[in-house]
């Protein structure tokens, strides 16, 4: 056999395992879910027998079809009506920071009972999968990238124990924490604690059994317990990976070394509260909320942001760049006087447009979340001076919380002169290999540099570091043909 018959085997090969694991296997009553072949981890859910990928014909997105099966249909029976009462109520939870619970049936057709829910498919990978090979690479955990997790996860923790009656998660580790490619965290459905009883009981998994409270198990589940584990969760977040030494089992004081190996104060007081032994000294999620260490956006600036993203669709488009443009630089947006002390004034010129751009887009994609005002509370005074002037004075350029993994497969760009001829405006448009596309809009001088306009980019999780040559390249490239060449110009690269 030739090499060539040996590629084109192999190519045979792969689309017929492709073709396979399309196969429709099983449709829903409605006939708009589609159950697939191909099986797909969704973190390690107690109960959850089979978890297969499939289709949502009315949409045309991935889903994923969980089964739980029951041998016993007496069982099944004696748990009936509070299953259908669960579910019912988790058709109805929606938080931009937990997987979507779409649809569930109960099927008592064959021998054995079935229940079978219909779930958000989460291609991104788990919390864990991403802390691995965030340490693989040698790398330390991003200080602001572990207070955004953490505001995302108990915003969706405070959502959940604020309803009427509070609804308990129950499995919350990193195995069931995931992170899209923009940063933005979900944390797995919540599910039935019915399920749970034909089934060995879920903490009989040693592996897991550090993430449960003391009381879990004991008496009715509270919200205390889901506290503890979202600790745990902090403080594997924080190192990385709490080191189980070759054991199955996390060991009380492999949790207190990693404990101790912090260096942040604030985090380790965080992280140490939430672990408490007495479930009713822990905070609530609302309370962690507050906590100073999760401090990273003005208060009056979230509100702004969130407002503004509500009313876009009254706004034309394009309105913000624009608005921008008739800035003077120099000028004052806004001043903190202090008695005591020199007032701090805020210029236009601190405020970078790009920066603004993704903050913005952070905010609609939820990774800054409202929840903290939800019940109407006065903000707490959680800056000191230094970190006041830290964050309105001095303003260096944020780090970036995730950076861009998806390649960009396209671009465009157009260039045009503004009124007074000094600058231009640009307009790019990526189109990254997801399909999805990017347009960012920013005005440029001739001194500008196409490598850095690029790196900017990288920086701000707009584009990955592998593109940032290409895109350099194609910025000056288009640039150049720009300040030479008519007054408006339109380049496109594939």
């Amino acid at each position: 056999m030739t090499m060539s018959e040996e590629k084109n085997s192999g190519s045979r090969g792969k689309e017929e395992e492709s073709e396979d694991e399309s196969e429709i296997l099983e449709e829903s009553p409605c006939g708009r879910w589609q159950k697939r072949k191909e099986q797909v981890s969704q973190g390690n859910v107690p109960g959850i027998e089979t978890a297969s990928l499939a289709m949502d014909t009315e949409e045309g997105v991935e889903v994923v079809w969980n089964e739980v099966q029951f041998s016993d249909k007496k069982v099944f029976k004696s748990h009936e009506d509070r299953m259908r009462e669960m579910f019912e109520s988790l058709m109805h939870v929606d938080h931009p920071n937990i997987v979507k619970f779409h649809k569930y049936w109960l099927d008592t057709r064959e021998s054995r009972a079935r229940v079978i829910f219909i779930t958000e498919y989460m291609s991104s990978g788990s919390l864990k999968q991403f802390l691995k090979k965030t340490k693989k690479n040698h790398k330390t955990m991003n200080v602001k990238a572990w207070k955004r997790w953490c505001t995302q996860i108990l915003s969706a923790l405070s959502y959940l124990h604020s309803c009427h009656p509070p609804i308990v998660h129950g499995n919350l580790t990193c195995d069931t924490i995931f992170i899209q490619h923009n940063g933005l965290i979900k944390i797995g459905s919540v599910f039935p604690e019915a399920i749970y009883g034909n089934v060995q009981h879920h903490r009989d998994d040693e592996t897991n059994q550090h993430y449960f409270a003391p009381e879990y198990g004991l008496a009715e589940d509270v919200c205390s317990i889901d506290i503890f584990a979202f600790g745990i969760c902090t403080l594997e977040m924080a190192v990385l990976e709490i080191q189980a030494n070759g054991d199955t089992v996390v060991s009380k004081e492999a949790i207190t070394n990693a404990a101790q190996s912090l260096e942040d104060p604030l985090i380790k007081e965080f992280t140490q509260s939430c672990v408490r032994m007495d479930a009713k000294k822990r905070p609530t999620a609302h309370d962690l909320l507050f906590h100073r260490v999760l401090f990273e956006v003005h208060s009056l600036k979230l509100l702004a942001a969130h407002c503004f993203i509500n009313y876009q669709y009254q706004l034309h488009d394009n309105c913000l760049e624009e608005k921008t443009r008739t800035f003077d630089p120099s000028g004052v947006m806004a001043e903190i006087k202090h008695g005591d002390r020199p007032g701090v004034e805020i210029k236009y010129s601190n405020v970078s447009p790009l920066e603004l751009d993704k903050f913005l887009e952070d905010v609609k994609n939820g990774i800054y979340p409202l929840m903290n005002f939800q019940r109407g509370l006065t903000m707490p005074r959680t800056l000191s001076i230094f970190q006041e002037r830290m964050e309105t004075v001095n303003t260096p350029s944020p780090e970036p919380q995730e950076m861009e993994t998806r390649k960009v497969v396209q671009m465009h760009c157009n260039l045009e002169f503004t009124e007074e001829g000094t600058r231009s405006h640009l307009s790019l448009l990526l189109k990254m290999d997801d399909k999805l596309q990017r347009q960012l809009n920013c005005d440029v001088l001739p001194t500008d540099s196409s490598k850095d306009l690029a790196s900017e980019l990288v920086h701000f999780a707009f584009i990955s570091e592998e593109d940032c040559e290409k895109l350099a390249g194609f910025l000056e490239d288009a640039l150049c043909k720009h300040w030479a060449g008519p007054p408006l110009e339109e380049s496109s690269l594939a």
